[in-house]
């Protein structure tokens, strides 16, 4: 991991285009069906702040290839960046051809990409660095301000139920209950399991990789589970992938909370549930999927007919050991 504190801060995939950039991460493509059904029918809403709505709002509703697809994810985790980047550098941050940039534009509805950026410019104005009232804030209040932003986000996601009452289904049926989370997301997945464990009979926690993450895969659907948990936030190591793939393989059904509605571990069978993450601060800050999860969390009690009981149980026995200082 690369982090240089101070002006200039270099971040995992975040580092200025014009220093070398990375690639983006490409997101899971379904060739068959529009960009804008495609997070329809998944029931996305997207897990970014105001600058990336507005890219996802303008990609809705297009057929888009492939190739394209992956211009367009790479804009989206670059919102505000993208109205700024040559085609050249789109296309090095997306790891596309410039040609491949200009057809996408074109697919889009316009002449080319000098006027899709163009387009892009004109609705981006300097954002408000000032609270309600006018006051100036600085760097560390403007990054709980965008951690805020994308609670209201996620609070508008969930408007619709739909999905976190699925996804609490089925994972509230699993027995065992195999929680993943790796590297950045080892927290959010430690947090869900230490909390699910008080409700739901049997959780096991995998936030460590190597070889014998697949051992636990394997054990836990010997076990009977049906379903697995993953916590996805950037970077995905390449190792997630690799279990949910075996999860799958296994028959189980994945349930993702992640930080975008493009999430590279996603694929078409899964449950997702985006919610974004802060990248003001030189690490970034998970507010927003720690949030989900206690909110799945408290659907999945619903479907727990003994919660409530295993709770009183669980005071009882913290009482009778003097467990905590605030009885």
């Amino acid at each position: 991991m690369t982090a240089r504190l101070g002006r200039g801060v270099l971040r995992d995939s975040r580092a200025s285009p014009r220093s070398g950039p990375p690639t983006c991460p490409s997101a899971w493509i379904h060739a068959e069906s529009g960009f804008g059904e495609w997070l329809g029918r998944r029931g996305l809403v997207n897990g970014v702040g105001g600058a990336g709505a507005r890219l996802q709002k303008l990609f809705e509703g297009h057929r888009l290839t492939p190739t394209q697809r992956r211009i367009a994810h790479c804009m989206v985790r670059r919102a505000e960046d993208a109205p700024f980047l040559s085609s050249v550098e789109l296309a090095e941050l997306a790891g596309v051809s410039q040609p491949s940039v200009t057809r996408f534009a074109v697919a889009l509805g316009f002449d080319g990409y000098p006027a899709l950026r163009r387009h892009l410019r004109e609705g981006t104005g300097p954002e408000a660095a000032d609270v309600p009232g006018g006051r100036q804030t600085n760097a560390y209040q403007q990054a709980v301000e965008a951690e805020i932003e994308n609670l209201r986000l996620l609070a508008a996601q969930l408007a619709d139920p739909a999905p976190v009452g699925e996804a609490a289904e089925l994972l509230a049926a699993s027995r065992p209950l195999p929680v993943l989370g790796l590297r950045a997301a080892s927290a959010q997945a430690r947090g869900f399991a230490y909390f699910a464990a008080k409700v739901h009979p049997d959780v096991r926690l995998l936030d460590e990789g190597g070889t014998m993450l697949g051992d636990r895969i394997d054990a836990a659907v010997r076990a009977g589970a049906t379903a697995l948990l993953c916590f996805a936030l950037p970077r995905h190591p390449r190792e997630v992938a690799d279990a949910l793939a075996q999860a799958r393989d296994a028959g189980l059904r994945v349930v993702v909370v992640a930080d975008s509605a493009f999430a590279p571990v996603a694929q078409p069978g899964d449950v997702l549930l985006p919610a974004a993450v802060g990248t003001s601060l030189v690490f970034d800050t998970a507010c927003a999927p720690m949030l989900l999860g206690r909110v799945l969390l408290e659907a999945m009690c619903d479907h727990l007919p003994r919660a409530q009981a295993s709770l009183e149980e669980f005071d009882a026995r913290a009482a009778e050991r003097s467990l905590f200082l605030d009885q």
